[in-house]
């Protein structure tokens, strides 16, 4: 019960008039900059700590939570409706919400992913306020092996479903993996595949790469294409969620929470993982197999509420260990440093005002985005309704300035149009561009754990499946492996096998 009185008392701090003023401006913002690409919560909360300084603490972080909340709520937007990720959180997303805008139904893709950006939060911010303590004693013992195992699970989980073959979701694996080794390495100070050049030295920004295999591919594809079809504005839709697409979509807006909170909270770092899991997850328990690919609400429901429920584990792991996992997490560190307040197991005892009132108010702004965002679909996808030529015209506009946003550099412009000519091969052979984009994400987290795993071990392979987590995982990606050819051996033949046979 101390928990929840604490919560009342962080509720009755968090609805003062002024406080609330901050959760509605914050919420706000964080929509409106998850809509534009490259931008993103972390940039924006950046740019705000300086003019924070003369605010009270508590009020500039229920600020800060608002955005971060609502950036995800905005990402979603534009990746279901123009098919460019706001936030590399929302990148699943565009997989069946585009499809879904393209068929008309753009304004059930964005209340999906609303309702479930809601319940995900909910849920997951719940389970802050209950598990916190636990989840993160959980997070310290995790060690490399775990976390290259885990990596390791979504690749060969994502792989495996996307597109008309495994080796084609391989080979778009690699492609990521290659352009994720752009840069530096970490451990010995290397240039890798930088050609010479200072500017990529830093590598490729991730939100670049996948804005220019998403939206820049994806214009391409379609002028490429533009005089063979008859290019006419896409349907809206009716507004509201009808049962079927409830009915669909309830159990995936309950499954996400419980994928999403645990890999928020460990060191494996944000949403990107759980989110490609929630799908992957979905589309196997799904009985509606032949949709998927063509715009199946479950890949939208599920895969936005993982990502809401990450943000609150996300927030834990900051709250009681002091450790970010995503970059928004790091600047809101730095914003606590500013204060003169350190996260950590004593925070909740030094500044439990400040940190429940700051729990409340992810509460207030969940509630705060599903009225605002709601309302909003049908009005959101009548951007559907510009003439094509028109509305990838400013889909490639708002993707440069994006992409020149992430650091100010004229070389991201043309980083961007070189990929994005890639993501126009890989469409034109079939490759999916979703591994890709994991293999960018995920890729140098995986070889930095995998050196770490194999520097522990003094390069035993008998290092990476040292701990009872990774043998769990590794026995799973076996299973995942051989399940086409134990399926396919214990299949029972169809009629028109036993006809074949017969003949």
């Amino acid at each position: 019960m101390g928990s929840f009185a604490s919560l009342v008392d962080g509720f009755g701090t968090a609805l003062t008039p002024v406080n609330l003023m901050y959760a509605v401006i914050g919420v706000l913002l964080g929509t409106t900059i998850g809509v534009l690409p490259g931008i993103g919560a972390a940039m924006a909360v950046a740019l705000l700590l300086p003019i924070t300084y003369g605010l009270d603490p508590t009020g500039a972080f229920i600020m800060f939570a608002g955005i971060y909340y609502g950036s995800m709520f905005g990402g979603s937007t534009t990746s279901i409706l123009l098919n460019t990720p706001g936030e590399t959180a929302s990148v699943v997303t565009a997989i069946e919400g585009n499809p879904m805008a393209k068929r008309g139904r753009g304004s059930q893709a964005l209340a999906a992913a609303a309702i479930g950006h809601f319940v995900g939060g909910m849920i997951g911010t719940l389970l802050l306020v209950l598990l916190a303590p636990t989840v993160a004693k959980l997070a310290v013992g995790i060690g490399a092996p775990d976390f290259f195992a885990i990596m390791l699970l979504a690749f060969i989980s994502v792989t495996s479903v996307l597109g008309k073959s495994r080796i084609r979701g391989f080979a778009s694996l690699l492609i990521g993996l290659a352009i994720g080794l752009i840069g530096l390495d970490e451990m010995t100070g290397r240039q890798r595949l930088t050609f010479g050049s200072l500017h990529l030295s830093d590598g490729i920004d991730v939100v670049v790469v996948a804005v220019a295999l998403f939206a820049v591919g994806e214009s391409l594809w379609v002028a490429a294409h533009l005089r063979r079809i008859q290019a006419e504005p896409i349907p809206v839709g009716r507004p509201w969620l009808g049962r079927a697409d409830v009915k669909r979509s309830w159990r995936p807006w309950l499954r996400g929470p419980f994928i999403g909170f645990p890999f928020g909270a460990i060191p494996a770092g944000g949403a990107e993982i759980p989110t490609f899991l929630s799908y992957v997850t979905e589309r196997r328990l799904s009985k509606n197999k032949d949709e998927w690919g063509k715009g199946a609400i479950e890949g939208v429901a599920g895969p936005e509420a993982t990502a809401s429920a990450s943000a609150s584990g996300t927030l834990t792991s900051m709250l009681t260990l002091g450790l970010p996992t995503t970059a928004v997490a790091a600047v809101m560190l730095a914003a606590f440093q500013q204060y003169g307040i350190q996260p950590g197991p004593l925070l909740f005892e030094r500044e439990s005002g400040l940190v429940w009132a700051l729990i409340a108010s992810l509460f207030i702004a969940l509630v705060l985005l599903l009225v605002l965002n709601l309302p909003l679909a049908p009005v959101w996808a009548k951007l559907l309704r510009i003439p094509r030529p028109y509305l990838y015209a400013g889909i490639l506009f708002f993707a440069s300035v994006g992409a020149y946003a992430v650091s100010g550099d004229v070389v991201d412009l043309v980083v961007l149009f070189v990929i994005g000519l890639i993501g126009l091969a890989m469409r034109r052979y079939g490759l999916p561009v979703l591994p890709a984009v994991i293999g960018v994400i995920l890729g140098p987290s995986a070889e930095q754990q995998l050196r770490r795993a194999l520097q522990i071990s003094d390069g035993n392979v008998s290092g990476l499946v040292n701990t009872p987590m990774s043998v769990v995982i590794y026995v799973a990606i076996a299973l995942l492996l051989a399940w086409p050819l134990v399926r396919r051996l214990f299949r029972r033949p169809s009629a028109q096998d036993r006809e074949k046979i017969d003949v």
